[in-house]
């Protein structure tokens, strides 16, 4: 039997082996140091005399089922038998493999939206297709590309969307690797030769408000404030000069305003897509703080909303959430007639008028909150009016 670094750390810290049974005793010791990095469920030991051990497991077919033994000598070896016998392995499919990845990806991710969002695309794609079924020992690369091609043709996937799906098939292969299952990653090599499925260009029309459209937002905005009193017409105002995530935005707490000209950006809202509720995390989404500049227009929006507890956006004592922020420009398109432009085009908008208006693109990625600037140039569209483009183009000419 072959014992990695971290088994071997773990004999050496928890292993006390004395007698005739010392080999014995190793063996078990390897065994349930091997079944602990991968088995998610308690194994309870028997709350009376008469009682058995038992645990859950997850069988090729996706269920739980219970496991039960006289002793815990007894249910460990038939973990390790479930787990790392060859005949099981041999007989481990697809989606058994998907099950345990998606059970390993939950104890690495802080997001279990990324977890539901997994669990539709596996529902739409795969569960009715061959692959559910299939042996992944039987899975070989030609059959896969061809597989995904017939995916990508029938559901007439975009570009996009086949990268949401490629990647629940490259972290599940990837898995298989390192859980040695498998040799190789299959997907390394599996190429997409039909097709995709062509969406329309974004462009600065889609993408931002331009400087007519903003002004006349911004007018609705104060009135309905002026009206209502209500802080969500404020927050989408002031979030054109913020450009943060609207999660981070209803997460603004009075003590974020560190001095004159910075608030710090800390936390978010996040939604729970199995419970439909909201709530705010210590963290953002790329769980690193920021700095943003707090401009005297920004400033003035702020001095304006009356303070109702310890978060800047509230109503009736209650914190708003991201939904009723969204539902402010939701009802101010459908008042003008217009294609509802989502509350993350503030965002788009922020960085655009920026850089039309010479920011360094740098600084806009850290007032973004961006790892990658490349990630910042998806962000810039042009937020001009035709007008203002053409007197622009005819100035620097």
């Amino acid at each position: 039997m072959e014992i990695d670094k971290e088994t071997l750390i773990y004999l050496v810290k928890y292993a006390k082996i004395e007698g005739e049974d010392s080999l014995l005793q190793t063996d078990m010791l390897v065994k349930k140091a091997q079944i602990q990095k991968i088995h998610h469920y308690t194994i309870t030991p028997p709350a009376t005399d008469k009682g058995r051990w038992q645990t859950y497991y997850k069988g090729s077919d996706g269920k739980r089922k219970i496991l039960r033994a006289q002793t815990e000598a007894g249910i460990l070896e038939k973990l390790y038998s479930i787990y790392f016998e060859q005949s099981n392995i041999d007989n481990l499919t697809f989606y058994s493999l998907y099950q345990e990845w998606l059970d390993y990806k939950k104890t690495v991710t802080n997001s279990l939206n990324t977890i539901k969002r997994h669990e539709q695309h596996y529902k739409k794609y795969f569960e009715k297709s061959e692959l559910h079924t299939k042996k992944i020992r039987q899975i070989q690369e030609l059959y896969l590309e061809e597989t995904c091609n017939h995916i990508v043709r029938e559901h007439n996937l975009s570009r996009k969307e086949w990268g949401n799906i490629r990647t629940i098939l490259n972290g599940m292969f990837e898995y298989g690797v390192r859980a040695e299952y498998l040799g190789a990653n299959l997907m390394d090599k599996v190429k997409i030769h039909v097709k995709f499925r062509q969406v329309n260009k974004k462009s600065g029309k889609t993408e931002t408000y331009n400087t007519e459209e903003l002004e006349k937002l911004n007018r609705y905005l104060d009135r309905m404030y002026t009206e209502t009193g209500d802080a969500a017409f404020l927050a989408v105002r002031l979030n054109f000069l913020l450009g943060l995530r609207v999660g981070e935005l209803v997460a603004l707490k009075w003590d974020d305003i560190t001095d004159a000209i910075h608030l710090h950006i800390t936390c978010e809202e996040t939604r729970d897509q199995y419970t439909n509720t909201y709530s705010v995390v210590g963290h953002t989404k790329t769980n690193q703080d920021r700095f943003v500049i707090l401009v005297p227009k920004a400033l003035e929006i702020l001095n304006r909303i009356e303070r109702e507890g310890e978060y800047i956006f509230m109503r009736g004592g209650e914190r708003l959430t991201s939904r009723q922020i969204a539902y402010v420009l939701e009802k101010y398109a459908e008042r003008q007639g217009a294609d509802v432009k989502s509350t993350h085009k503030m965002r788009k908008t922020f960085a655009s008028r920026l850089n039309a208006n010479g920011v360094p693109i740098d600084c806009i990625r850290e007032m973004l909150g961006h790892n990658n600037l490349s990630t910042t140039l998806g962000y810039i569209y042009n937020p001009l009016t035709e007008t203002e483009t053409y007197h622009l183009i005819s100035g620097a000419l």
